[in-house]
């Protein structure tokens, strides 16, 4: 071996033993299995109760109405013109008495009794004389016409 290779075999031994210093790690830190106490926390507060709408009162013969209103609306023609025509609906609200009377005279039209029809669209109109269907309401083939008579002759 000559000087040069010996000295190049020395330079690279001295540089891995001088690296191999630098290489080293040192291990993580120790952790114990045990977590370390924390502060208690606060205890959270509640949230506050949640706020309730008030429910508006509904008037006996409001009530009553929708009641008569929805046996109509269930085909039970017979029992919306007894529930309509009962004294809690007939004793109300001059709006609930013209409804009722609609719904009354609607009843009897679609049960074919034209002439209690008409006579319970008179009424409404005796009641409030700017009495009007609904735009759906008034082309009815069964309760149109009966109408237009009913209002032709207020």
């Amino acid at each position: 071996m000559n000087r040069s290779q010996h000295f190049l075999i020395s330079a690279v031994v001295a540089a891995g033993l001088a690296l191999s210093g630098c290489a080293t790690t040192e291990p993580p830190p120790k952790t114990s299995a045990t977590p370390r106490p924390t502060a208690p926390r606060p205890p959270t507060p509640r949230p506050p109760p949640p706020v309730v709408p008030s429910t508006p009162t509904v008037s006996a013969d409001q009530v009553a109405l929708n009641e008569g209103i929805e046996l109509y609306n269930q085909g039970s023609y017979n029992e919306a013109i007894k529930r309509l025509g009962a004294a809690d609906v007939t004793g109300g609200s001059r709006a609930t008495q013209v409804t009722a009377h609609k719904y009354m005279a609607f009843s009897y039209c679609v049960t074919s009794r034209p002439a209690p029809c008409r006579q319970h669209f008179e009424k409404a109109f005796r009641l409030d004389p700017a009495f009007a269907l609904a735009p759906g309401e008034s082309g009815h083939p069964l309760w149109g016409p009966v109408f237009a008579k009913a209002k032709k002759s207020k």
